[in-house]
C-alpha cells in the first residue's frame, strides 16, 4: 500500500468515528446525570439513618418503609452507571478496533459491529433501568404528597370538630313556620 493510501484509509476512519466519539459526550452527561441522583439518594439515606434514633415510634415504619425504597433506588442507579460505563467502554474499543483495522490487513468489520450492537445493547438497559429508577422516585413523592394531603384534611376536620362542638345549625320549626304562613294568610284581604 501506499503512503497515500494509508492516508485515505486514516481520513476515513476518522470520519467514521465521529459518531462514536459524540455517544461517548452523550454518555458522559448520562453518567454525570446518574451520578448526581446517586449521591442525593446517598445524601438523603445518611439523613435519614442520623434521625432514625430520635424518631417517635410511630415515625418508624414509613422511616423504614423509605430507606427500603432508597435502597432499592440506589441499586438501580448504581447498575444504569455500570451500563453506562459499559457502553462508554464498548464504543471506545469500537474506536480503538477501527482504528486498528485501517493497518491490518485483517478485516475486523464485522467484530466493529458486534461491538456497536453490545454498546447500543448496554445504552438502552442503561436507560431502562434509569426509567425504573425514576418511576419509583415519581411514585414515592406521589404517595407522600398524598399521605401529607390526608393528614392534613384529618387535621382540618378534626380542627373544626373541636371548635365548634356546641354549635349546631338552627333549622326553623314547622310549627313556627306554619304560625307564620297563617299569620300572612289572615291578614291578606279575601277576594
Amino acid at each position: 500500500m501506499t503512503p497515500e493510501a494509508h492516508i485515505v484509509d486514516i481520513t476515513r476512519v476518522i470520519q467514521l468515528a465521529i459518531a462514536p466519539v459524540f455517544l461517548l459526550t452523550a454518555l458522559g452527561t448520562i453518567v454525570g446525570v446518574l451520578s448526581n441522583r446517586l449521591a442525593r439518594i446517598v445524601d438523603r439515606t445518611r439523613t435519614l439513618e442520623d434521625r432514625l434514633g430520635h424518631m417517635p415510634l410511630p415515625d418508624l415504619k414509613s422511616a423504614y418503609h423509605e430507606l427500603a425504597l432508597l435502597g432499592r433506588r440506589m441499586r438501580l442507579a448504581y447498575l444504569a452507571i455500570a451500563l453506562s460505563v459499559v457502553c462508554a467502554l464498548f464504543v471506545g474499543l469500537l474506536i480503538a478496533i477501527a482504528f486498528i483495522d485501517a493497518f491490518l490487513l485483517v478485516d475486523l468489520s464485522k467484530f466493529i459491529a458486534l461491538l456497536f450492537i453490545a454498546a447500543m445493547i448496554a445504552l438502552i438497559g442503561s436507560l431502562i433501568v434509569f426509567l425504573r429508577e425514576i418511576f419509583l422516585a415519581v411514585t414515592s413523592a406521589r404517595n407522600a404528597i398524598y399521605l401529607k394531603e390526608k393528614i392534613q384534611t384529618r387535621l382540618e376536620s378534626a380542627s373544626r370538630a373541636r371548635s365548634a362542638p356546641g354549635a349546631k345549625s338552627r333549622a326553623p320549626s314547622t310549627s313556627s313556620a306554619e304560625s307564620d304562613t297563617s299569620r300572612t294568610a289572615s291578614s291578606s284581604p279575601a277576594r
